[in-house]
């Protein structure tokens, strides 16, 4: 083992590497999958708790619908007031329990998933009530349900706004597979530990795996930045140049002239 710092985190790189980016490459996996199956349920339960219900009026919809909704809300408590190491060990655990192996790499995935569509579901549903009351009165005066308008007219402007928080998500999944290492998930922070109780050279070890999950965030981070600009769209738009009666309205600006639309229109003429 060579003496000086900068040549043992050398030689574990020589040594390791490979099982390090092996790790890497699970905590990848892992976290990918689960943010994107976390966002799926995290969108269906925001949706859920956003269904109105006539508190007026007793019914068999909103019998059903509160005991859903006390059930989701049970769910997302629980999953978003405990640790998720904890929930790793209990669900693993009492998955064994029952007589059902899944695995460890499922059982990551399961646990991550339920985990982030808890804090999804939150955040689904305040990006639905930040949209304008009126876009859901205007689908319902054209006979739309509430799934129609969700699908259709909410959640569409609804995602945009809550884009940094499916990456803030992603970012907080890459880092926190490391828990996972407790129910034997081999992914980079149990590869590091391995590869520091070989030498007991932790602080070397650990200074690679820090550079490693710090590029991994950062690119992820840089990737999603242009994603939102993407959906952001031109800085700005011109959405009546096309319609003839913006013209005659007056919402057209004519490009190149200076004046009141009703100077250029008449310029226009001559």
């Amino acid at each position: 083992m060579p003496a000086g710092f900068f040549e043992r985190i050398l030689f574990i790189i020589q040594q390791y590497g490979m099982s390090v980016l092996r790790g890497a490459g699970t905590t990848m996996v892992i976290a990918l999958v689960s943010t994107a199956v976390g966002c799926i349920i995290g969108l269906l339960v925001g949706t859920v708790q956003t269904i109105p219900v006539d508190r007026k009026k007793w019914s068999a919809k909103r019998v059903l619908v509160g005991i859903v909704k006390g059930i989701l809300y049970v769910y997302v408590e629980v999953f978003r007031g405990t640790p998720m190491m904890v929930q790793a060990m209990f669900i693993y655990y009492g998955l064994l329990y029952a007589g059902v192996d899944l695995g460890w790499l499922l059982s990551a995935i399961i646990i991550v998933s339920v985990n982030t569509g808890a804090y999804m579901a939150e955040t689904t549903r305040g990006g639905i009530l930040s949209i304008d009351p009126g876009q859901t009165e205007g689908a319902k005066a054209i006979g739309m349900n509430h799934w129609q308008t969700m699908i259709s007219v909410i959640l569409p402007q609804a995602l945009r706004n809550i884009m940094p928080q499916i990456g803030n998500n992603l970012i907080i999944n890459i880092k926190d597979t490391c828990v996972l290492s407790v129910i034997g998930v081999v992914e980079l922070f149990f590869a590091s530990k391995s590869v520091a109780g070989a030498y007991y050279t932790y602080f070397e070890t650990f200074t690679v795996t820090m550079v490693v999950y710090l590029i991994l965030t950062v690119t992820v981070s840089r990737i999603l930045r242009l994603v939102e600009r993407k959906m952001d769209g031109p800085d700005s738009y011109d959405l009546a140049s096309t319609d003839t009666l913006a013209h005659t309205s007056g919402m057209y600006s004519y490009p190149g002239k200076t004046g009141s639309p009703e100077e250029a229109r008449k310029e226009d003429r001559r």
